[in-house]
């Protein structure tokens, strides 16, 4: 049995490979079978340049159906996929491109002249240019020398634990690590995840994400693509476009923002949901006021879920049973989730402590360091998350922030998060994020970086003065800041590491 996961979602493809796989924003459509021919010219092209086995193949190109095509003839043809965020400058690019050493790499044509010359002393073969079919004629070389290849191809024979792709964390602290997945590691998440959320015959998934981030590519994707069904592929968010294809859609996966934003729209209403099964959010926490927000306008309770790059997919509220605010849910299939509190043992309910997982869908470790993959899992085969939460006595898991963002305040242990829900209750303000800075007597002071909703008034000596009423002194902020947005990455996960730093002095 072929382990090759192209093979298990060919396997899955409609009957009538006629059917359309992916209709575009600007109304371009894809049938199963194109998608099946496109990708096996492009595996024919992969294979035709004699790479070795395993070679990696670096791609930063903005969102298309052909950058997708990409990443399925690269599993077809048995090589690894490294997909790369399409915000990544010169000096990221070359450390991703010197670490991996992929022998082939795709990018946009208007950014050939710079990634060639990176790619080219990093000792890589092939340099290719992939354009968004939108922006013109110009799709690029590597179309270009795929259209010459046979649209017949036989998937590579992989074994499970062979590698498929390598995504690269995003390196707040220290370097940024090359997390290895395998054809199974994806495989089985996917098919878990199939059954979790309830996939059925005529969902449409509305796929308004990035795809260069496990959410976009590996859950949202593979979702569709194992249970035959169609997708609407915008190339970025755009609230327009969403709230037009809405009523078209059955399922739509999005990051917090994406929910706030279209909150933010008068015109998203329950009529525009009518169509609608199912809404999952992750990548950042979900706010509990935006979760409440969201079921009243559109009648759906946001379905929150919990992975990693390392991971995929670990945690995920009941698609059937009860979605609670504020938590990620309850243990996928298959997943042990434990949390250990601060002297190693079982933490109780309700105590906060260190996450760690097991499973088939965690990683085979990190790309090239065998000393930080060892560092990073425990004697008896749990992955160290770097997570921090606790289980409530329904065995809900709650996410209470980073190990590496909590704050040790005079000794004592304070969990960002505890407090960022304790000011996101009050009605001026809109978000917030608690951060430790430098102090000379407690170590680390603790700091809060407010949000204020429009027109809203709200001084520091309020907030202070509302929190002590509320939480532990040593909990209070020793000092509140406020600014007119948080800065995010692409997922929209709050960057506390440019927060400590634009307020470190």
């Amino acid at each position: 049995m072929n382990a090759n996961l192209y093979a298990l979602f060919a396997k899955n493809f409609p009957s009538d490979l006629n059917r359309c796989c992916i209709e575009t924003h600007d109304q371009r459509y894809y049938s199963w079978l194109d998608i099946e021919r496109a990708s096996a010219k492009l595996a024919n092209l992969l294979c035709s340049l004699h790479l070795s086995a395993g070679a990696r193949i670096a791609v930063q190109v903005e969102k298309s159906p052909e950058a997708l095509i990409l990443y399925l003839a690269t599993l077809r043809a048995g090589y690894v996929f490294l997909p790369l965020n399409t915000a990544y400058q010169h000096a990221e690019i070359s450390y991703f491109v010197q670490d991996a050493a992929p022998e082939l790499v795709v990018c946009s044509p208007q950014n050939f002249g710079w990634v060639s010359q990176i790619a080219f002393r990093a000792g890589s073969q092939h340099v290719f240019t992939l354009d968004a079919p939108t922006r013109g004629n110009n799709r690029g070389s590597l179309l270009d020398r795929a259209a010459l290849m046979s649209d017949q191809f036989t998937t590579v024979q992989s074994q499970a634990n062979d590698l498929a792709a390598i995504l690269y964390t995003s390196g707040t602290t220290g370097r940024s690590k090359g997390a290895m997945l395998s054809h199974d590691n994806l495989a089985s998440n996917a098919k878990v995840l199939k059954d979790a959320w309830a996939w059925q015959d005529g969902d449409v998934l509305l796929h308004a994400l990035p795809l260069f981030h496990v959410h976009g590519l590996f859950v949202a994707s593979h979702g569709a693509l194992l249970n035959g069904s169609k997708m609407i592929f915008l190339p970025k968010f755009d609230t327009d476009q969403v709230l037009h294809f809405l009523p078209q859609s059955t399922v739509m996966m999005g990051v917090p923002t994406y929910y706030v934003r279209l909150l933010q729209d008068s015109s998203f209403n329950r009529d525009l949901c009518a169509n609608m099964r199912l809404f999952i959010s992750g990548s950042a926490p979900l706010l509990m006021e935006t979760f409440h927000d969201f079921k009243q306008r559109s009648g759906h309770n946001i379905l929150e879920r919990y992975g990693m790059s390392e991971t995929t997919m670990l945690v995920s509220n009941p698609y059937e049973g009860e979605r609670k605010a504020g938590t990620v849910g309850l243990p996928l299939p298959g997943v042990d989730v434990r949390v250990l509190n601060t002297l190693g043992n079982l933490a109780g309910v309700e105590e906060i402590g260190v996450i760690q997982v097991k499973g088939p869908n965690v990683f085979q470790g990190y790309w090239r360091m065998p000393e930080k993959t060892a560092e990073e899992f425990t004697d008896d085969g749990f992955f160290r998350t770097g997570d921090v939460g606790k289980f409530d006595r329904d065995g809900y898991l709650s996410i209470v922030g980073r190990s590496k963002d909590l704050i040790i305040s005079g000794g004592y242990n304070v969990y960002p998060k505890e407090i960022e829900s304790v000011i996101d209750e009050m009605p001026e303000v809109s978000e917030s994020a608690v951060i430790g800075l430098a102090h000379a007597d407690f170590g680390e002071a603790v700091c809060a970086v407010l949000v204020l909703k429009k027109a809203a008034k709200l001084d520091a000596a309020s907030v202070i003065t509302r929190l002590k009423s509320q939480i532990a002194n040593f909990k209070v902020p020793k000092q509140i800041f406020f600014i007119d947005e948080l800065p995010r990455n692409t997922m929209g996960k709050v960057q506390k590491n440019v927060l400590r730093q634009q307020f470190q002095n």
